[in-house]
């Protein structure tokens, strides 16, 4: 059972600060660090940690940069034949954490953002599960999902950074995450009504829609069931790769044969022991440390 994440690797450039900077102001902060990063990137090392099969497909350039997402996902065991190296920038990310644990990112896409269909495997069989994000160009995230669909993998994408989808894609996606910001802007509706809004997009055409909700928990919408999981309690140290840790456990234990709620419960659970450590990808957890958290 083979997880292919399609999606952006970068570079991450950490610095802890107080509070974060308000426009034109600016803050000191702690000792810079250089880590890797990138939703697709972090999301297979949080699926290949969980324990999955995991296949990469991403870009890189020919710079300092490309070497530290890279070895990352050697390092976690995730398949890089699918990693192609353009003659462009690596991406980027700046990262400013606060003392609250809360994060702002800015991201110079680089390679991420010349991710062609071009560059996508010919193949797909032995993909059981292909997991995307929205750092890459929106025709490759297409293409991806026809080539995947075709194959009979499951097609799943995490929504962000939000933006409108072709009305094709919603027709390929079997399953959907999104964040509560993320819902109200592709439902267009105030947030905190996630349920309403994830039927609006049921409606599209996707199979589900699962809404992470931080410190409440997550939510997942079928067309014949609503199930709700209530975060797993923990200090939060920093949220980083919380999302992504959420997004590739789902993956990890879906395409391990779990049920969507033992699922959603893994994911919830691994998403946040990722806040109880500084950074990403250092932060996420093992399969053993996310079965022992679920027994607690």
């Amino acid at each position: 059972m083979t997880v292919l994440i399609v999606g952006s690797l970068n570079t991450d450039i950490l610095v802890r600060v107080r509070q974060a900077p308000q426009p034109g102001e600016t803050v000191l902060g702690d000792d810079a660090q250089i880590a890797p990063g990138g939703k697709g990137a972090n999301q297979a090392v949080a699926a290949a940690r969980a324990g999955a099969s995991v296949a990469f497909c991403g870009a890189v350039g020919h710079d300092s940069f490309a070497p530290v997402p890279r070895e990352a996902l050697a390092a976690a065991g995730v398949d890089l034949t699918h990693l192609r190296e353009l003659d462009v920038p690596s991406g980027v990310a700046l990262i400013t954490i606060s003392d609250d644990g809360e994060n702002s990112i800015t991201v110079a896409s680089g390679a991420n953002a010349r991710l062609s269909a071009a560059d996508l495997p010919a193949d797909f069989s032995g993909v059981t599960h292909l997991l995307m994000q929205q750092e890459i160009p929106e025709a490759t995230v297409l293409a991806a999902a026809r080539r995947a669909r075709a194959a009979g993998a499951q097609v799943m994408l995490n929504a962000a950074p939000a933006r409108e989808l072709p009305d094709e894609l919603w027709l390929l996606l079997d399953l959907l995450i999104v964040n509560e910001h993320e819902l109200a802007q592709l439902a267009g509706g105030p947030e905190h009504q996630e349920e309403a809004a994830a039927r609006s997009l049921l409606a599209r055409g996707v199979g589900t829609v699962i809404v992470t909700l931080g410190g409440r928990g997550s939510l997942a919408v079928t067309p014949d069931q609503v199930l709700e999981q209530p975060a797993h309690k923990i200090e939060v140290l920093d949220t980083t790769g919380a999302g992504d840790t959420f997004c590739g456990v789902l993956a990890a234990w879906l395409a391990g044969g779990v049920g969507l709620a033992d699922a959603l419960k893994a994911a919830n659970v691994a998403g946040a022991l990722a806040c109880t450590k500084l950074g990403a990808q250092a932060a996420m957890p093992t399969g053993e440390e996310i079965k022992a958290a679920l027994k607690s």
